[in-house]
């Protein structure tokens, strides 16, 4: 049993139960998810820093859109694979470490892409970097769902709240050295900064994983972590610890992640492009479009709970994937900068809770394997997507390229209003 299991099971009323031990667990969660959310938020914080950095090292390289979208894939094929791996990782060494390994890879590799002297060297570069990033969002939210679990609160939205807010302040500092410092230098202080948090974290992490981790105990099953406290459908398999085949229904909910994933990563990679190439923005303002982006997305985590409560889980995803929708197709066909910005917030708050809706209820579902399995469908939509985009800006333009995050975000609404009984349920 996992450190986490144990703490959560002193924490648990009982009868006779010694509140000095109950009282030193409850300290111990906290910590543990003080610690965790640092992780994700250091994860979006140096992801957003060197996604504001693209139009900088495509100068660099001197890559064309289409060169660039195959440089890109380096970071897809490297947290594809590990991705797959990750899971089986967690089970044999513990959720805890192998966050901390892999936030470790991640910080260091971030400095790699601005030495880069072509499209093919950076894509090799990036390579490392997708596989820090791969293996750290898998091992980090199968932590969470456990952690979820323990304290028995749906707080799966607030880490990746964080994740978010890391993102905002990695845009918000990417355009405000834009014009001052280069790409090199700022890579390398972002992974500087990143050690550091890992350091810290990495210590309250790693002392409080004893063993591999466990799945939740069937018997004590809570709500999944993205599932309303009260009213409304539940999570997939929330509450009453189904059991049987549940293979296709984490696969459905990797599908509703990757239609809205793929959303986040061309945000990520082209949304400053589409502002300064688009609609002639100059590098800080087009810096700013990402960090629009992701504020919006942090608002909406921050409210998650809340919104899941209110609005329940099946409807929760077809609101957010019809916002998202709305969003970016005002986002990507706007003839003016402010108006695209307007756009791109829409598109963060609809998007925002879809992915913490289904690697929470995947995770509760299956396991860190269920986590693994998901995760790597629904974030090779914010991986391969940016290459898609790529070639579609070549062969059309990258206006029309981006109204495909809209038609994605449409088809994951439609996708779960169609198996709204499938995911109330959680599969039969």
């Amino acid at each position: 049993m996992s450190r986490i299991n144990k703490l959560r099971a002193l924490v648990s009323p009982a009868p006779g139960g010694n509140d000095a031990d109950q009282g030193v667990a409850r300290r111990e969660l906290w910590l543990a998810r003080v610690a965790l959310t640092a992780f994700f938020a250091v994860d979006g914080f140096v992801f957003a820093g060197w996604v504001v950095r693209i139009p900088d090292i495509k100068e660099q390289t001197g890559a064309s859109s289409s060169a660039l979208g195959l440089a890109l894939l380096g970071v897809s094929v490297g947290a594809v694979v590990t991705m797959t791996l990750t899971g089986r990782l967690c089970q044999r060494f513990g959720n805890h470490r192998v966050t901390v390994a892999a936030g470790a890879l991640l910080v260091a590799s971030v400095a790699l892409p601005a030495h880069a002297g072509s499209a093919p060297a950076l894509g090799a570069l990036l390579l490392v970097f997708g596989a820090g990033f791969g293996a750290v969002n898998v091992a980090a939210n199968s932590a969470a769902v456990e952690l979820v679990a323990a304290l028995r609160r749906p707080v799966m939205p607030s880490f990746h709240a964080a994740f978010s807010l890391g993102g905002m302040l990695g845009a918000g500092l990417g355009a405000l050295v834009a014009d001052r410092l280069g790409a090199a230098p700022h890579l390398g202080l972002l992974a500087a900064v990143g050690l550091l948090v890992v350091a810290w974290a990495g210590r309250v992490l790693w002392r409080g994983d004893v063993g591999g981790a466990t799945a939740a105990d069937p018997g004590a099953r809570v709500p999944a972590a993205s599932a309303p406290t009260t009213g409304g459908p539940a999570a997939v398999g929330g509450g009453g610890g189904r059991r049987g085949p549940v293979g296709w229904v984490v696969a459905l909910l990797g599908a509703i992640a990757l239609c809205t994933t793929y959303g986040e990563g061309a945000m990520a990679d082209w949304s400053a492009l589409h502002l300064t190439e688009t609609l002639g923005a100059d590098p800080g303002l087009a810096a700013a479009g990402y960090s629009v982006f992701a504020l919006a997305m942090t608002v909406g985590r921050l409210t998650g709970s809340a919104q899941l409560a209110r609005l329940g889980t099946v409807r929760a995803l077809v609101l957010g994937g019809a916002l998202g929708a709305v969003g970016m197709t005002l986002g990507a066909l706007a003839p003016v900068v402010w108006l695209a910005l307007v756009g791109f917030a829409l598109t963060g708050l609809g998007l925002a809770n879809v992915f913490p809706i289904t690697i929470g209820a995947a995770g509760e579902l299956a396991g860190p394997r269920g986590v693994a399995a998901a995760s790597t469908v629904g974030y090779g939509g914010m991986l391969a997507g940016p290459v898609a985009i790529g070639f579609l800006a070549d062969w059309f333009s990258l206006s029309t390229a981006l109204t495909t995050v809209a038609a994605l975000s449409a088809v994951a609404a439609l996708t779960s209003w169609a198996t709204r009984d499938a995911l109330r349920g959680g599969g039969a």
